[in-house]
């Protein structure tokens, strides 16, 4: 689950080939290996001769555009292939440190429907070499389990803003012994202990199709999750009930008159979950120590896109 923003469901079909461009390119290459080793690199040469020269024009557009009208460098980084082109060539306008502030907003959301939030420490180095440290502070709401999402959803945002870094180092905060729920920065020395365990986005376009309170089931990568829409955010959890174990499939969304939380009801056991505090229990009852299995919804590319397990990873979930 996490913050979905617009994903543009007026997409055009242009703007879905130039997003898969990289794959293509990669895969000719790789075709050329066919031909020995000389083919291969005169491919590769090629490559690089028609970027540079298409980079020296764009930075020369980028210069003349900026000079006219220096507002308008906000306006180009808005566009997602302007700035994946402006990133390829080094001609972004905006330093690595805004670019990885913006990026570390555009999950905040996530994180703090966990129960945490992620500060922006220091970014040291050069350009190629950037080396970015970082500090989660908050507690989790959710379990360890779901500990990989949640640095999986803050590397992913940051290096897709700054793709020049070379490494994300996470320091950690110090732990409050009171809390009730399990502090983020120990969620997150689970997740350096099961970092083997893959995880792979996968863009589910339909998700911008839900409409505010409309939950719906989705089968994604032989998965079936249940996602719902908040206001603007969409939130994604596994189907499968953390009370009765049975399918949610009939849930439907309410809001508890006490107070403003949205929660979801088991159409089986009647269970209540906070869908946008990472699935915990709603009911007095069962206290904490049920909830449901969250799933990382970010905006990648201008496409609504899950977090799932690999196979390898969910056969021992």
């Amino acid at each position: 689950m996490g913050p979905s923003g617009s994903s543009h469901p007026d997409e055009s079909a242009a703007d879905a080939q130039w997003r898969t461009a990289g794959d293509r390119i990669q895969a000719l290459l790789d075709a050329t290996s066919s031909g020995g080793a000389v083919a291969r690199e005169r491919a590769e040469q090629l490559v690089r001769e028609i970027t540079d020269l298409y980079g020296a024009g764009l930075e020369r557009l980028l210069g003349l555009a900026v000079r006219a009208s220096p507002a308008i460098a906000d306006e180009l980084v808005a566009d997602d292939l302007i700035a994946s082109l402006l990133l390829v060539h080094g001609l972004h306008p905006h330093p690595v440190e805004r670019r990885i502030t913006d990026a570390l907003d555009s999950v905040r959301p996530y994180l703090g429907s966990h129960g945490g939030d992620v500060h922006l420490l220091s970014v040291e180095g050069e350009p190629g070499n950037f080396a970015v440290r970082l500090r989660f502070s908050g507690s989790c709401k959710s379990c360890p389990s779901s500990a990989v999402t949640l640095e999986l959803a803050v590397e992913d945002a940051v290096r897709a803003a700054a793709p020049e870094i070379s490494s994300i180092e996470v320091v950690p905060h110090e732990e409050d012994p009171t809390a009730a729920v399990i502090p983020a920065a120990s969620l997150l020395d689970h997740v350096h202990a099961v970092r083997h365990v893959p995880a792979v986005w996968h863009p589910v376009p339909a998700l911008a199709e839900l409409v505010p309170g409309e939950v719906g089931g989705f089968h994604v990568a032989g998965m079936t999750v249940l996602a719902c829409r908040v206001g603007d955010d969409v939130y994604a959890y596994r189907d499968r009930c953390a009370g009765c174990r049975e399918s949610l499939a009939g849930a439907v969304l309410h809001r508890r008159l006490a107070s403003a939380d949205v929660v979801l009801r088991c159409p089986r056991c009647h269970a209540h979950f906070d869908v946008v505090h990472a699935g915990a229990s709603a009911d007095e009852i069962t206290g904490s120590a049920q909830h449901l299995d969250p799933i990382p919804v970010l905006l990648r590319d201008g496409v609504l896109s899950m977090a799932l397990p690999s196979a390898s990873a969910e056969s021992v979930a």
